[in-house]
């Protein structure tokens, strides 16, 4: 069985744990819900099934039930909150906690590296950057971002996508770009995504006062659909965002980092059928 740290979903680990008891010994649902203090048999099964969940105090209960202790017992208490978490500001918050209390145990962080960079637009402007600057200097590179970072950022930036093996950096200091993708608890990725896709609308908002409007183009229009048109949205979105990325990897020295966000959303609520 995998160590606690190494798991993203409590149910996983509690469904891990009962399936290895069983396998080595005489265990059953029963048995493990009256370990934990609960009176319903079936109750934890159906936590592990999705069908419900545990609040703290039972959280608590169970991880005693599994002999959990110290950071272990702490670990699962959070993950059990991670999972249940009401949005994903609260996600984040709660994996920021159980970060701090992995690192002051020495326990690798799965998925730091992406939740790091999700959370900030200036990571993959740097990540641009770095290369068409070579032998430049974090202030230099802070520098020509818009709007401008401090130099501390773009250092913090650099050390993360080096860890991240997003960037390699070589022996004369120049920095080369590596096509690595970034993995990680999808809930997780989504909470941090969520922070960047935040930033970026808002510097998009900011562009129209501070860039020249021969340098930007941000437009946009509103209209009435039914559900079959914004699925035929999506798709026609997605099938654009492919081909902008072929026409950019056919782009020869790039000497700008820009940002393109397609946003489609409701301005309305959802008008009542006539059958309704």
């Amino acid at each position: 069985m995998k160590r606690i740290t190494e798991y993203n979903d409590y149910r996983c680990y509690m469904r891990d744990y009962y399936e290895e008891r069983k396998r080595t010994s005489y265990f059953s649902w029963r048995e493990f819900a009256k370990l934990a203090g609960f009176s319903s048999s079936g109750y934890l099964k159906l936590v592990c099934d999705g069908k419900t969940r545990l609040r703290q105090d039972g959280a608590l209960k169970v991880a005693r039930a599994m002999e959990l202790s110290g950071y272990r017992l702490e670990y699962f208490c959070m993950l059990v909150e991670f999972c249940d978490a009401s949005d994903e500001r609260s996600r984040v918050q709660v994996f920021s906690r159980m970060r701090t209390l992995m690192e002051e145990n020495g326990v690798r962080v799965l998925g730091a590296e992406a939740f790091d960079y999700y959370r900030s637009w200036v990571n993959p402007v740097v990540r641009e950057l770095a290369p068409m600057m070579p032998g430049a200097k974090p202030s230099d590179i802070a520098k020509m971002c818009i709007p401008e970072v401090t130099a501390g950022e773009v250092r913090n930036s650099l050390e993360l996508m080096v860890r991240a093996n997003l960037l390699d950096r070589q022996s004369d200091g120049k920095y080369v770009q590596m096509n690595k993708g970034l993995t990680g608890n999808p809930a997780l990725l989504s909470a941090s995504m969520k922070v960047m896709q935040k930033q970026v609308a808002q510097l998009a908002a900011d562009a129209l006062d501070s860039v020249p409007a021969k340098e930007r183009d941000i437009s946009g229009f509103t209209f009435g659909i039914n559900e079959k048109t914004f699925e035929r949205l999506v798709n026609e979105i997605k099938l654009f965002r492919e081909r902008i990325k072929e026409i950019v990897s056919e782009d020869e020295g790039c000497n700008r980092v820009y940002r393109l966000n397609l946003q489609l959303f409701p301005l309305s609520e959802k008008l009542k059928d006539k059958d309704e």
